[in-house]
């Protein structure tokens, strides 16, 4: 089982639902208060939560790392979470959202042809879903592995339960079935693809100076369905600003079994490539909480 799935949801219903009526009273600026007390919490007394952090962070600021940076980079993650109750309540009112690289995909909606959106633990997937619920011609919906955050999901849930209708569970055995549904819709399928939630085919390819293990089911799944791949980003930028950035990284359109694995690898490279180029831009938004590259590292021991 990939670590961080043997991670405990941490947090509980009655502590999540106070926040999430706090933060409706209170309005995000109060309320951001007491995602500062939080953070700090979680820096002073979640010890593998910064050790993991620390791990990042010497690895993408390439210099020593100092409890500042360590309350910085949990107070960005934080933050993104605060920030989901309000987009759920369809504030984006609240927001300075600037979007970039979005015209290729305006062109594919316009078809009415799907196209997979892969991210990652990086920055604030919600802030594209939930600009898509409140534009009725947009068709997004998230195929995500809920095991590990289903205290969060179910809070925030409480908010908008209409926001519970566009994920689609993977792991399942209808699940890739209900995916190219929604594509022949002319739906933007979103993935994190930087976890998988078992066994399953890995690359190990360089990321932020060392080897970590990268799965490949999502891009496999993209290239036998043969649809454009995305990579997307809803960077957080401080105060109330988010960067959501396209990027193509590969159209399976005319995809063939004879080159597939070569073109899984060469899309797998291009999304950890980007994946690093954007960390590199905006550090302090990744929010993998475990030791990303151990796996890796223990295979080459």
């Amino acid at each position: 089982m990939p670590e961080w799935l043997q991670r405990k949801e941490r947090g509980n219903m009655f502590w999540l639902g106070v926040m999430r009526r706090l933060s409706l009273l209170l309005g995000r600026r109060l309320s951001r208060i007491v995602v500062y007390g939080i953070a700090l919490y979680f820096v002073l007394a979640v010890p593998a939560a910064r050790q993991a952090s620390r791990a990042y962070l010497v690895r993408v600021l390439q210099r020593p790392v100092t409890w500042t940076d360590l309350y910085h980079h949990i107070l960005a993650f934080s933050s993104t979470i605060h920030d989901r109750i309000y987009l759920l309540n369809h504030r984006h009112d609240l927001f300075d959202i600037r979007i970039f690289g979005a015209e290729p995909l305006q062109a594919l909606h316009a078809a009415n042809a799907g196209c997979f959106l892969f991210g990652a633990h990086l920055g604030s997937f919600e802030m594209l879903r939930s600009i898509a619920r409140d534009n009725t011609p947009l068709k997004v919906c998230v195929a995500m592995y809920p095991e590990n955050a289903r205290q969060l999901n179910s809070a925030l849930s409480a908010i908008n339960p209409d926001a519970m209708l566009d994920i689609i569970a993977l792991g399942q055995l209808d699940s890739m079935i209900a995916i190219h549904h929604k594509l022949k819709q002319g739906c933007m399928v979103g993935i994190l693809a930087d976890r998988a939630s078992g066994p399953e085919k890995y690359l190990t390819l360089p990321f932020l100076g060392s080897p970590a293990r990268f799965p490949t089911g999502p891009f496999r799944m993209a290239a036998m369905l043969r649809h454009p791949v995305f990579f997307m980003a809803g960077l957080y930028r401080g105060g109330n600003r988010y960067d959501i950035q396209f990027e193509l990284l590969a159209d399976f359109s005319g995809s063939t079994p004879a080159n597939r694995e070569q073109e899984i690898r060469d899309v797998t490279e291009q999304y950890v490539q980007a994946l690093e180029r954007h960390c590199r831009a905006a550090p302090f938004n990744w929010f993998n909480f475990y030791d990303f590259w151990k796996s890796a590292d223990s295979e080459t021991d």
